[in-house]
């Protein structure tokens, strides 16, 4: 992907914030990017606005971007809505990609946001039901109360199969928690920040076996907004821009749809799967880190748990992975975690991330996963950057 920069780049807090509502979420996260970019607000030529699930949560439905705008200057710009279950966010930032790379626009402004907790607890759960085959699964029944993510349920059966097919073992898991929250306590947006031991998740409770609480990815409400420019424009803006070099979408059809997005992702971009310095990949439980170290190239099918172990993917590994603290613990607000991915590999890349900063960080790899069908994601996203 030649001539597209990102310029912006903002984010809330993300955690529990009932009744907030997507359009404040939104328009924190949006005044952010366009302050960061440093470009005018009517600079911007297209919005496109990432959300899964508040027809549901909220029972907004059809025009949740321009109803997140409608007071705002900005509401007057054409604008996508964008639902593509939890790769919204990185499905609405692959299409301002293309529309930039095309010159069918120089400024594009991408925004993904969830408002998922509600004072009916039950109602994100039975919103996550439609991320994978209602004619398959059943409607829920009239008053059926969810207590937990039907997705949990799919990620425990491959974690078992993991388990029975490889040489991990259920502290491997836990490691891939341990790991994440400790990076979380260095990102003050993140939703969960206390530190955690490897006991500490092992003696958790149970959600479905053998994932603990810890090991599944929380409730989350927050927003995170992208300002995608062409090179022409980022080189007038004044700072340097981080380039976009790839952003390839793959299908669950094929059966390994993070692996058939990460190859074309590198060679679009002309890289190799060793070659990154940090990496932020779809943990929304912890067993699909591990699973996704082999799906991107980092090891052989089986062997993920090796590099828990051995710390490669720690901070101050070879090869860092969820520095933010990932879905784990930065949090999974579905519509915005794909753009909350780009903004943490952003900050990386610019050297602002503060304690948690990758020494020297210049090539970045962002895999977001959305929706299951088959035993895998219904479609997975890879976004290649690099510092400037």
């Amino acid at each position: 992907m030649k001539g597209v920069a990102i310029a912006g780049i903002g984010m809330t807090q993300f955690g529990k914030q009932v009744g907030r509502g997507v359009r404040s979420l939104a328009l924190a996260a949006i005044e952010e990017a366009i302050a960061d970019s440093g470009l005018a607000s009517d600079r911007i030529d297209r919005i496109y606005f990432g959300n899964a699930i508040s027809g549901i949560i909220s029972q907004q439905e059809m025009v949740r971007g321009q109803v997140a705008l409608r007071h705002q200057v900005l509401g007057k710009v054409p604008l996508f809505n964008i639902e593509n279950a939890c790769a919204s966010g990185g499905s609405a930032f692959s299409l301002a990609c293309e529309a930039v790379a095309s010159g069918a626009v120089e400024v594009a402004l991408v925004v993904g946001a969830e408002q998922m907790n509600h004072v009916d607890r039950s109602r994100p759960f039975n919103a996550l039901r439609g991320s994978t085959d209602i004619e398959e699964i059943g409607e829920s029944e009239p008053g059926q109360i969810s207590a937990n993510s039907l997705l949990m349920d799919f990620y425990a059966a491959v974690a078992q199969r993991y388990l029975d097919e490889s040489g991990a073992e259920l502290s491997d898991f836990a490691r891939v928690a341990v790991k994440n929250r400790k990076n979380a306590t260095m990102n003050l947006l993140a939703h969960l920040r206390t530190p955690q031991s490897l006991e500490d998740v092992l003696a958790s409770r149970m959600i479905v076996a053998p994932l603990s609480l810890p090991m599944c990815s929380p409730v989350t409400d927050g927003a995170a907004a992208i300002i995608v420019c062409s090179d022409k424009v980022g080189a007038s803006i004044g700072h340097p821009v981080v380039q976009v070099k790839a952003s390839a979408v793959a299908s669950g059809a094929s059966g390994n749809p993070v692996g058939d997005a990460a190859a074309k992702a590198y060679t679009d971009s002309s890289v190799g799967s060793q070659d990154f310095d940090v990496i932020e990949l779809h943990d929304a439980a912890a067993p699909a880190e591990l699973m996704q170290y082999h799906e991107i190239g980092l090891c052989a099918k089986g062997d993920g748990f090796r590099l828990i172990r051995d710390g490669v993917t720690d901070l101050g590994g070879a090869t860092p992975v969820n520095t933010s603290g990932g879905l784990l613990s930065r949090g999974h607000p579905l519509g915005a975690t794909g753009c909350a991915q780009i903004v943490e590999l952003v900050h990386q890349l610019r050297g602002t991330a503060g304690a948690r900063q990758v020494e020297g960080a210049r090539l970045a790899l962002a895999v977001n996963g959305g929706g299951w069908l088959d035993g895998t994601y219904a479609l997975a996203i890879a976004t290649v950057l690099a510092r400037s």
